[in-house]
């Protein structure tokens, strides 16, 4: 039977060239795998796998109880395929924290403090003597240049930086930089995407204190774009909170190359945790929480400190 192998709910870049790549590493090793996603791609996904000459992984949307499937940038159930308790999860690669998964039986886990899941899996293949293809070794170093916006942010280790040199000579990609401005331009490059979209580009859900948030992120290298649709954003917001039943959706503005980061605030009652937790102010709706860039490290670890 072949292993569906898959990344989060609303999925990034590494989300999905994780799941390509981790299926084509276990198909070599003699393990029938096949990539899927859970989500629509955002616009710098589709440039990479377009840039890769790699075909879209088919949507996958529910499983019989009991299949065996390997995970990959994720290991939080509200993160994951519906039903995944019902599920035999077998394999995991990740770089998040532990989160809620249980298992029955012992299964492979792999889970490193770095900057990308597309820097595990390098490793994974040095590891067999496996190797890398130049289609994978751009689908690795694009996952590794969005999830640390071009070793910019502070999950960024020097392993990411080392392998991403390594598997840019595999690529051929002589200008790391240049390459990582392209996929930015496409990431920003939104036109008139409908706001629930913008909202869920990157948004995932958290529990704190008893309670769930919504946690949207934009990067990109126009943050004029979501100010000047604010107001669609955050009607969406509260459409999200409403129809979810969360307790709060706050909504993120990561500027990349200025590296700031501007935070969505639907009402006084999300300005006073905002306050709370950043000791920031909200003008207008708006608040601004500085260089915090990246919401694994700088914002989720301070919403948990808040809450307790």
């Amino acid at each position: 039977m072949t292993l569906p192998v898959f990344g989060h709910t609303n999925p990034d870049t590494d989300a999905i060239t994780s799941a390509i790549v981790y299926a084509s590493l276990l198909s070599k090793l003699g393990v029938a795998a096949r990539a899927y996603r859970l989500g629509d791609l955002n616009n710098e996904t589709a440039f990479v796998l377009q840039q890769a000459g790699v075909e879209v992984p088919e949507l996958l949307e529910s499983l019989p109880e009991g299949t065996e499937v390997a995970l990959v940038d994720h290991n939080e159930s509200g993160q994951s395929l519906a039903g995944l308790g019902s599920l035999k999860v077998t394999r995991v690669v990740d770089h998040h924290k532990l989160g809620d998964l249980t298992s029955k039986d012992p299964l492979y886990l792999r889970f490193e403090p770095v900057g990308c899941t597309g820097t595990i899996l390098t490793k994974l293949y040095r590891e067999h003597n496996q190797p890398i293809e130049v289609w994978e070794a751009k689908l690795m170093l694009s996952a590794i240049l969005s999830d640390t916006l071009h070793f910019r942010s502070p999950t960024t280790t020097d392993t990411d930086r080392e392998i991403g040199t390594y598997l840019a000579q595999i690529a051929g990609v002589s200008d790391i930089k240049a390459y990582a401005l392209e996929m930015f331009a496409a990431k920003s490059d939104l036109g008139d995407t409908p706001a629930d979209k913008l909202l869920k580009l990157d948004y995932k859900v958290f529990p704190f204190g008893g309670n769930t948030y919504g946690l949207g992120v934009m990067e990109t290298t126009n943050p004029g774009y979501a100010l000047g649709r604010k107001a669609e954003i955050l009607a969406a917001m509260q459409q999200e909170k409403d129809a979810k039943g969360l307790t709060g959706v706050f909504f993120s503005v990561v500027d990349i190359l200025e590296e700031t980061n501007q935070t969505f605030v639907l009402d006084d009652a999300h300005a006073e945790i905002i306050k709370g937790v950043f000791g920031a102010d909200t003008v207008e709706q708006v608040a601004d929480l500085g260089n915090r860039i990246s919401r694994k490290k700088q914002v989720v670890p301070a919403f948990e400190k808040y809450f307790g």
